[in-house]
Protein backbone atom coordinates (compact mmCIF):
# COMPACT_ATOMS: atom_id res chain seq x y z
CA UNK A 1 0.00 0.00 0.00
CA UNK A 2 1.42 3.76 -0.72
CA UNK A 3 1.75 6.23 1.67
CA UNK A 4 -1.57 8.02 3.04
CA UNK A 5 0.23 11.15 1.89
CA UNK A 6 0.21 9.88 -1.80
CA UNK A 7 -3.27 8.78 -1.75
CA UNK A 8 -5.85 9.80 -3.88
CA UNK A 9 -9.04 11.75 -2.35
CA UNK A 10 -10.91 8.38 -3.99
CA UNK A 11 -8.28 5.64 -2.45
CA UNK A 12 -7.65 7.53 0.89
CA UNK A 13 -11.99 7.78 1.10
CA UNK A 14 -12.22 4.14 0.86
CA UNK A 15 -9.31 3.67 3.26
CA UNK A 16 -11.01 4.74 6.11
CA UNK A 17 -14.38 3.23 5.01
CA UNK A 18 -12.60 0.07 5.20
CA UNK A 19 -10.82 1.12 8.73
CA UNK A 20 -13.78 2.44 10.29
CA UNK A 21 -15.81 -0.94 9.64
CA UNK A 22 -12.57 -3.11 10.82
CA UNK A 23 -12.52 -0.98 13.77
CA UNK A 24 -16.14 -1.67 14.26
CA UNK A 25 -15.16 -4.87 14.63
CA UNK A 26 -12.93 -4.77 17.56
CA UNK A 27 -15.46 -2.57 19.35
CA UNK A 28 -17.51 -5.67 19.21
CA UNK A 29 -15.01 -8.11 20.97
CA UNK A 30 -15.55 -6.78 24.62
CA UNK A 31 -12.15 -6.48 25.08
CA UNK A 32 -10.93 -4.92 28.21
CA UNK A 33 -6.77 -4.81 28.51
CA UNK A 34 -5.12 -2.43 30.73
CA UNK A 35 -1.96 -1.44 28.67
CA UNK A 36 -1.06 1.80 30.59
CA UNK A 37 1.40 1.50 33.04
CA UNK A 38 5.00 -0.46 32.38
CA UNK A 39 4.02 -3.42 35.19
CA UNK A 40 5.60 -6.58 35.44
CA UNK A 41 2.99 -9.65 34.04
CA UNK A 42 2.03 -12.73 36.57
CA UNK A 43 4.60 -15.13 34.99
CA UNK A 44 7.59 -12.60 35.82
CA UNK A 45 6.09 -12.05 39.61
CA UNK A 46 5.96 -15.68 40.31
CA UNK A 47 9.70 -15.72 39.45
CA UNK A 48 10.51 -13.97 42.80
CA UNK A 49 8.12 -16.59 44.72
CA UNK A 50 10.59 -18.36 46.45
CA UNK A 51 11.79 -15.25 48.32
CA UNK A 52 9.06 -15.75 49.89
CA UNK A 53 10.45 -19.08 51.49
CA UNK A 54 13.41 -18.20 52.34
CA UNK A 55 12.97 -16.50 55.80
CA UNK A 56 10.27 -17.97 57.88
CA UNK A 57 10.15 -18.16 62.03
CA UNK A 58 12.57 -20.53 62.17
CA UNK A 59 15.46 -17.98 59.89
CA UNK A 60 18.65 -16.75 60.84
CA UNK A 61 17.66 -12.97 61.04
CA UNK A 62 21.19 -11.52 61.59
CA UNK A 63 23.48 -9.61 59.35
CA UNK A 64 26.82 -10.64 58.56
CA UNK A 65 27.99 -8.33 61.04
CA UNK A 66 25.48 -9.63 63.52
CA UNK A 67 23.11 -6.81 63.54
CA UNK A 68 19.53 -8.19 64.54
CA UNK A 69 16.80 -7.21 61.22
CA UNK A 70 13.96 -7.63 62.99
CA UNK A 71 15.37 -4.43 65.50
CA UNK A 72 15.70 -0.48 65.27
CA UNK A 73 18.34 0.71 63.53
CA UNK A 74 20.90 0.41 60.91
CA UNK A 75 20.07 3.50 59.01
CA UNK A 76 21.37 3.47 55.68
CA UNK A 77 20.68 -0.25 54.88
CA UNK A 78 22.30 -3.89 56.25
CA UNK A 79 25.81 -4.26 54.55
CA UNK A 80 24.81 -7.14 52.09
CA UNK A 81 22.40 -5.64 50.80
CA UNK A 82 24.05 -2.15 50.01
CA UNK A 83 26.98 -5.04 48.43
CA UNK A 84 24.18 -6.26 46.08
CA UNK A 85 22.37 -3.70 45.04
CA UNK A 86 26.29 -1.69 44.73
CA UNK A 87 27.12 -4.36 42.17
CA UNK A 88 23.84 -3.82 40.44
CA UNK A 89 24.13 0.10 40.05
CA UNK A 90 27.90 -0.37 39.59
CA UNK A 91 28.67 1.83 43.33
CA UNK A 92 31.07 1.34 46.25
CA UNK A 93 28.07 0.21 49.10
CA UNK A 94 29.72 2.82 51.22
CA UNK A 95 28.40 5.35 48.88
CA UNK A 96 24.97 3.82 49.29
CA UNK A 97 21.46 4.24 51.00
CA UNK A 98 19.05 1.67 51.29
CA UNK A 99 15.17 2.77 51.37
CA UNK A 100 12.16 1.51 51.23
CA UNK A 101 10.32 -0.47 48.30
CA UNK A 102 9.93 2.44 45.78
CA UNK A 103 12.69 4.62 44.29
CA UNK A 104 9.60 7.26 43.06
CA UNK A 105 9.48 8.44 46.99
CA UNK A 106 13.36 8.29 47.10
CA UNK A 107 13.02 11.20 44.53
CA UNK A 108 10.04 12.91 45.55
CA UNK A 109 12.15 12.87 49.60
CA UNK A 110 14.88 14.33 47.61
CA UNK A 111 12.69 17.13 45.82
CA UNK A 112 11.35 17.87 48.97
CA UNK A 113 14.24 18.12 51.32
CA UNK A 114 15.57 20.86 48.72
CA UNK A 115 12.64 22.15 48.48
CA UNK A 116 12.33 22.80 52.44
CA UNK A 117 16.01 23.14 53.55
CA UNK A 118 18.08 23.11 50.64
CA UNK A 119 21.20 21.26 49.30
CA UNK A 120 24.46 21.66 51.18
CA UNK A 121 23.31 25.04 53.14
CA UNK A 122 22.44 26.63 49.95
CA UNK A 123 19.43 28.46 49.98
CA UNK A 124 16.15 26.48 50.14
CA UNK A 125 14.23 26.54 46.92
CA UNK A 126 11.02 27.72 48.72
CA UNK A 127 12.79 30.59 49.47
CA UNK A 128 13.88 31.62 45.73
CA UNK A 129 11.74 33.59 43.31
CA UNK A 130 12.32 31.12 40.48
CA UNK A 131 12.72 27.43 40.54
CA UNK A 132 13.43 25.90 36.97
CA UNK A 133 14.21 22.40 35.88
CA UNK A 134 15.12 20.30 32.77
CA UNK A 135 13.32 17.61 31.55
CA UNK A 136 14.11 15.52 28.39
CA UNK A 137 11.54 14.79 26.24
CA UNK A 138 9.79 12.11 25.78
CA UNK A 139 10.26 11.24 29.32
CA UNK A 140 8.78 9.78 32.64
CA UNK A 141 5.54 11.18 34.09
CA UNK A 142 6.02 10.50 37.12
CA UNK A 143 9.41 12.54 37.00
CA UNK A 144 7.32 15.46 35.67
CA UNK A 145 4.07 15.02 38.31
CA UNK A 146 7.04 15.88 40.86
CA UNK A 147 8.53 18.91 39.84
CA UNK A 148 5.24 20.31 38.87
CA UNK A 149 3.70 19.66 42.37
CA UNK A 150 6.34 21.45 43.62
CA UNK A 151 5.53 24.24 41.38
CA UNK A 152 8.75 23.89 39.65
CA UNK A 153 9.11 25.18 36.27
CA UNK A 154 9.91 22.62 33.71
CA UNK A 155 11.88 23.25 30.17
CA UNK A 156 11.88 20.55 27.72
CA UNK A 157 14.77 19.28 26.41
CA UNK A 158 14.67 17.51 22.92
CA UNK A 159 16.03 14.08 22.74
CA UNK A 160 17.93 11.43 19.97
CA UNK A 161 19.39 7.85 20.64
CA UNK A 162 22.30 9.22 22.18
CA UNK A 163 20.30 10.95 25.08
CA UNK A 164 19.30 14.75 25.65
CA UNK A 165 20.48 17.60 23.63
CA UNK A 166 23.65 18.41 25.14
CA UNK A 167 24.24 21.74 23.60
CA UNK A 168 21.26 22.99 25.06
CA UNK A 169 21.51 21.27 28.00
CA UNK A 170 25.10 23.02 28.84
CA UNK A 171 24.02 26.08 27.84
CA UNK A 172 20.72 26.11 29.85
CA UNK A 173 22.08 24.87 32.91
CA UNK A 174 25.60 27.42 32.09
CA UNK A 175 23.82 30.59 32.38
CA UNK A 176 20.80 30.31 34.25
CA UNK A 177 21.34 29.76 38.12
CA UNK A 178 17.54 28.92 38.84
CA UNK A 179 17.59 25.64 36.86
CA UNK A 180 18.52 23.45 39.74
CA UNK A 181 18.12 19.99 38.40
CA UNK A 182 17.58 17.45 35.25
CA UNK A 183 15.70 14.26 35.19
CA UNK A 184 17.60 11.33 33.44
CA UNK A 185 16.62 8.04 32.47
CA UNK A 186 19.83 7.26 31.14
CA UNK A 187 19.64 3.31 30.19
CA UNK A 188 16.95 2.16 27.69
CA UNK A 189 14.85 5.22 28.62
CA UNK A 190 11.22 5.24 29.30
CA UNK A 191 9.75 5.73 26.93
CA UNK A 192 12.30 5.05 24.28
CA UNK A 193 14.10 2.37 25.22
CA UNK A 194 17.19 4.47 24.00
CA UNK A 195 20.55 4.72 26.20
CA UNK A 196 23.00 7.96 27.16
CA UNK A 197 26.48 7.44 24.58
CA UNK A 198 29.69 7.41 26.51
CA UNK A 199 29.90 11.01 24.91
CA UNK A 200 26.74 12.02 26.47
CA UNK A 201 27.61 10.91 30.02
CA UNK A 202 31.26 12.50 29.55
CA UNK A 203 29.08 15.58 29.03
CA UNK A 204 26.91 15.43 31.80
CA UNK A 205 29.48 14.56 34.41
CA UNK A 206 31.64 17.81 32.87
CA UNK A 207 28.52 20.49 33.29
CA UNK A 208 29.59 23.85 34.45
CA UNK A 209 26.42 24.78 36.28
CA UNK A 210 25.69 28.61 37.17
CA UNK A 211 24.01 26.89 40.55
CA UNK A 212 26.12 25.39 43.25
CA UNK A 213 22.85 23.14 44.03
CA UNK A 214 22.53 21.92 40.92
CA UNK A 215 21.59 18.26 40.27
CA UNK A 216 21.47 15.41 38.44
CA UNK A 217 18.64 13.00 39.17
CA UNK A 218 19.77 9.89 37.34
CA UNK A 219 17.13 7.52 37.65
CA UNK A 220 18.83 3.96 36.36
CA UNK A 221 15.23 1.85 36.66
CA UNK A 222 16.35 -0.45 33.95
CA UNK A 223 19.92 -1.44 34.46
CA UNK A 224 19.91 -4.80 34.08
CA UNK A 225 16.61 -5.01 32.22
CA UNK A 226 17.88 -6.29 28.90
CA UNK A 227 16.12 -7.93 26.43
CA UNK A 228 19.07 -9.82 25.12
CA UNK A 229 22.14 -11.50 25.61
CA UNK A 230 24.04 -10.81 22.75
CA UNK A 231 22.37 -7.48 22.33
CA UNK A 232 23.01 -5.29 25.22
CA UNK A 233 23.22 -1.63 25.99
CA UNK A 234 26.35 -0.20 28.26
CA UNK A 235 26.99 2.99 30.47
CA UNK A 236 29.64 4.57 31.34
CA UNK A 237 29.16 4.98 35.61
CA UNK A 238 28.02 8.65 36.17
CA UNK A 239 29.22 9.05 39.42
CA UNK A 240 33.46 7.61 39.03
CA UNK A 241 33.05 9.70 35.76
CA UNK A 242 32.09 13.19 37.82
CA UNK A 243 34.50 12.39 39.94
CA UNK A 244 36.88 12.07 37.20
CA UNK A 245 35.96 15.50 36.02
CA UNK A 246 36.28 17.11 39.22
CA UNK A 247 31.99 17.20 39.80
CA UNK A 248 32.19 14.57 42.61
CA UNK A 249 28.49 15.94 43.71
CA UNK A 250 26.70 16.72 41.38
CA UNK A 251 24.23 13.81 40.71
CA UNK A 252 22.08 11.83 42.75
CA UNK A 253 21.32 8.22 41.25
CA UNK A 254 18.73 6.21 41.82
CA UNK A 255 17.56 2.63 41.38
CA UNK A 256 15.46 -0.08 42.56
CA UNK A 257 14.29 -3.87 42.36
CA UNK A 258 10.92 -3.13 41.75
CA UNK A 259 10.93 -4.38 38.15
CA UNK A 260 13.50 -7.21 39.54
CA UNK A 261 11.22 -8.79 42.56
CA UNK A 262 7.96 -7.91 43.62
CA UNK A 263 7.06 -3.79 42.54
CA UNK A 264 5.28 -3.68 45.63
CA UNK A 265 7.80 -4.69 48.13
CA UNK A 266 11.12 -4.53 46.66
CA UNK A 267 14.18 -2.33 48.22
CA UNK A 268 15.19 1.43 46.35
CA UNK A 269 18.60 2.89 46.81
CA UNK A 270 21.01 6.01 46.68
CA UNK A 271 24.42 6.52 45.67
CA UNK A 272 25.78 9.61 45.21
CA UNK A 273 29.39 11.13 47.10
CA UNK A 274 30.34 11.09 50.45
CA UNK A 275 29.43 15.07 51.05
CA UNK A 276 25.76 14.72 49.50
CA UNK A 277 25.23 11.63 51.82
CA UNK A 278 26.31 13.67 54.96
CA UNK A 279 23.96 16.39 53.85
CA UNK A 280 20.93 13.86 53.25
CA UNK A 281 21.75 11.48 56.78
CA UNK A 282 21.12 15.29 58.41
CA UNK A 283 17.40 15.04 57.23
CA UNK A 284 17.05 10.70 57.51
CA UNK A 285 17.75 10.33 61.13
CA UNK A 286 14.90 12.41 61.66
CA UNK A 287 12.70 10.75 59.32
CA UNK A 288 13.16 7.46 60.23
CA UNK A 289 14.97 5.13 62.72
CA UNK A 290 15.62 2.41 59.72
CA UNK A 291 13.80 0.83 56.69
CA UNK A 292 12.76 -2.58 56.09
CA UNK A 293 15.93 -4.92 56.68
CA UNK A 294 14.05 -8.22 56.61
CA UNK A 295 13.07 -7.08 53.23
CA UNK A 296 16.43 -6.30 53.00
CA UNK A 297 18.14 -9.61 54.10
CA UNK A 298 15.05 -11.54 51.85
CA UNK A 299 16.89 -10.17 48.92
CA UNK A 300 20.08 -10.90 49.86
CA UNK A 301 19.60 -14.31 50.63
CA UNK A 302 17.40 -15.26 47.88
CA UNK A 303 20.02 -13.88 45.44
CA UNK A 304 23.15 -14.52 47.09
CA UNK A 305 25.01 -12.19 44.98
CA UNK A 306 25.08 -10.40 41.54
CA UNK A 307 25.24 -13.03 39.22
CA UNK A 308 21.96 -14.54 41.05
CA UNK A 309 20.35 -11.16 40.05
CA UNK A 310 21.76 -11.75 36.31
CA UNK A 311 20.44 -15.48 35.81
CA UNK A 312 16.95 -14.19 37.37
CA UNK A 313 17.00 -11.18 35.02
CA UNK A 314 17.12 -13.87 31.88
CA UNK A 315 14.10 -15.40 33.03
CA UNK A 316 12.24 -11.83 32.88
CA UNK A 317 13.80 -11.36 29.37
CA UNK A 318 12.69 -14.64 28.21
CA UNK A 319 8.74 -13.92 28.84
CA UNK A 320 8.96 -10.58 27.96
CA UNK A 321 11.00 -10.43 24.75
CA UNK A 322 8.34 -12.19 22.87
CA UNK A 323 5.86 -9.68 23.82
CA UNK A 324 8.39 -6.58 22.17
CA UNK A 325 9.02 -8.62 19.48
CA UNK A 326 5.02 -9.14 18.84
CA UNK A 327 4.63 -5.29 19.07
CA UNK A 328 7.46 -4.50 16.71
CA UNK A 329 6.43 -7.22 14.16
CA UNK A 330 2.72 -5.63 13.91
CA UNK A 331 3.91 -2.43 14.22
CA UNK A 332 6.19 -3.29 11.11
CA UNK A 333 3.35 -5.44 9.39
CA UNK A 334 0.68 -2.90 9.45
CA UNK A 335 2.25 0.48 9.46
CA UNK A 336 5.24 0.25 7.77
CA UNK A 337 5.76 2.32 4.60
CA UNK A 338 2.64 4.23 4.97
CA UNK A 339 4.68 6.99 6.79
CA UNK A 340 2.21 7.55 9.24
CA UNK A 341 4.27 6.56 12.31
CA UNK A 342 7.75 5.37 13.65
CA UNK A 343 8.38 3.61 16.46
CA UNK A 344 11.32 2.66 18.68
CA UNK A 345 13.04 -0.62 18.89
CA UNK A 346 14.45 -0.85 21.99
CA UNK A 347 16.99 -3.38 23.26
CA UNK A 348 15.70 -3.49 27.29
CA UNK A 349 13.52 -1.34 29.91
CA UNK A 350 9.58 -1.86 29.46
CA UNK A 351 8.73 0.90 26.96
CA UNK A 352 8.15 1.22 23.57
CA UNK A 353 8.01 4.58 22.28
CA UNK A 354 5.32 5.19 19.18
CA UNK A 355 5.41 9.06 17.36
CA UNK A 356 1.83 9.32 14.84
CA UNK A 357 1.52 11.21 12.46
CA UNK A 358 1.40 15.02 13.83
CA UNK A 359 -2.04 15.86 15.77
CA UNK A 360 -3.12 12.15 16.01
CA UNK A 361 -1.88 10.73 19.35
CA UNK A 362 -4.48 11.84 21.45
CA UNK A 363 -7.11 10.66 19.30
CA UNK A 364 -5.48 7.09 18.57
CA UNK A 365 -5.45 6.73 23.01
CA UNK A 366 -9.30 7.95 23.15
CA UNK A 367 -9.93 5.19 19.93
CA UNK A 368 -7.82 2.54 21.56
CA UNK A 369 -10.00 3.63 24.63
CA UNK A 370 -13.85 3.07 23.04
CA UNK A 371 -12.59 0.19 21.55
CA UNK A 372 -11.74 -1.71 25.01
CA UNK A 373 -7.55 -1.30 25.22
CA UNK A 374 -6.38 1.55 27.94
CA UNK A 375 -3.12 3.28 26.65
CA UNK A 376 -0.81 5.85 28.70
CA UNK A 377 -2.35 9.03 27.97
CA UNK A 378 -1.36 10.68 25.17
CA UNK A 379 1.12 13.50 26.19
CA UNK A 380 2.24 12.14 29.54
CA UNK A 381 5.61 11.69 28.06
CA UNK A 382 5.65 15.79 28.07
CA UNK A 383 5.67 18.04 31.44
CA UNK A 384 1.97 19.44 31.95
CA UNK A 385 0.90 16.53 29.86
CA UNK A 386 1.67 19.17 26.54
CA UNK A 387 3.44 17.10 23.68
CA UNK A 388 3.45 19.71 21.32
CA UNK A 389 3.39 17.86 18.14
CA UNK A 390 0.46 15.45 19.76
CA UNK A 391 1.81 12.48 18.26
CA UNK A 392 4.17 10.55 21.27
CA UNK A 393 2.58 7.35 22.87
CA UNK A 394 4.46 5.35 24.99
CA UNK A 395 3.57 1.59 24.75
CA UNK A 396 3.60 -0.91 27.41
CA UNK A 397 3.96 -4.18 26.28
CA UNK A 398 5.02 -6.75 29.46
CA UNK A 399 1.72 -6.74 31.32
CA UNK A 400 -0.80 -8.60 29.04
CA UNK A 401 -0.74 -12.05 28.22
CA UNK A 402 0.87 -12.77 24.98
CA UNK A 403 -2.88 -13.28 23.05
CA UNK A 404 -4.16 -9.99 24.71
CA UNK A 405 -1.37 -8.79 23.32
CA UNK A 406 -1.66 -9.80 19.62
CA UNK A 407 -5.12 -8.12 19.90
CA UNK A 408 -4.25 -5.18 21.47
CA UNK A 409 -1.34 -4.58 19.14
CA UNK A 410 -3.66 -4.86 16.32
CA UNK A 411 -6.04 -2.59 17.38
CA UNK A 412 -3.83 -0.13 17.82
CA UNK A 413 -2.39 -0.47 14.25
CA UNK A 414 -5.95 -0.07 13.22
CA UNK A 415 -6.40 3.07 15.44
CA UNK A 416 -3.24 4.74 14.22
CA UNK A 417 -4.29 3.81 10.38
CA UNK A 418 -8.06 5.56 10.78
CA UNK A 419 -7.37 7.95 13.18
CA UNK A 420 -4.20 9.87 10.82
CA UNK A 421 -6.08 9.01 7.39
CA UNK A 422 -9.09 11.19 8.83
CA UNK A 423 -6.13 13.46 9.42
CA UNK A 424 -4.62 13.52 6.41
CA UNK A 425 -8.06 13.77 4.63
CA UNK A 426 -9.16 16.70 6.52
CA UNK A 427 -5.69 18.61 5.98
CA UNK A 428 -5.38 17.76 1.89
CA UNK A 429 -9.59 17.63 0.61
CA UNK A 430 -11.76 19.16 3.34
CA UNK A 431 -11.85 22.56 1.38
CA UNK A 432 -13.08 20.11 -1.63
CA UNK A 433 -15.96 19.17 0.25
CA UNK A 434 -17.04 22.04 1.61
Amino acid sequence: MKPYAEMTKEELSEEIASLKKEYAQFQKLGLSLDMSRGKPCKEQLDLSMEMMDVLNSSSDLYCENGDDCRNYGVLTGIQEAKVLIGDMMENNPDNIIIYGNSSLNVMYDTVARAYTHGIMGNTPWCKLDKVKWLCPVPGYDRHFAITQFFGIEMINVPTSPSGPDMDIVEALVSSDEAIKGIWCVPKYSNPTGWSYSDETVRRFARLKPAAKDFRIFWDNAYGVHHLYDDKQDYLIEILAECKRAGNPDMVYKFASTSKITFPGSGIAAMATSPNNLEDILTQLKVQTIGHDKVNQLRHVRFFGDIHGMVEHMRKHADIIRPKFECVEDTLEKELGGLGIGSWTKPLGGYFISFDSYPGCAKDIVDKCKKAGVKMTKAGATYPYGKDPKDSNIRIAPTYPSMEELQKAAKLFTVCVKYSCAEKIYSERFKKEDQ
